[in-house]
């Protein structure tokens, strides 16, 4: 009996790292997902930034004319 417990434990063992390695895998794609849509945010507001700037040298540019 004591081979048979012992092989149970050891695949118990081996399904919790298993399965522990698989969400640390998930929380790995989540991070980075969570960046990228940061910096793709960052992209975007930037972008806004400078297209709200170029409006508004343009304007400047007609009303000094």
């Amino acid at each position: 009996m004591g081979f048979l417990e012992d092989a149970k434990h050891n695949a118990e063992d081996a399904v919790k790292k298993a399965g522990q390695a698989v969400e640390d895998t998930v929380d790995k794609a989540k991070d980075k997902v969570d960046e990228l849509r940061a910096e793709a945010d960052v992209k975007r507001a930037e972008a806004e930034r400078d297209a709200v700037k170029a409006r508004n040298d343009v304007k400047d540019e007609l009303r000094d004319k």
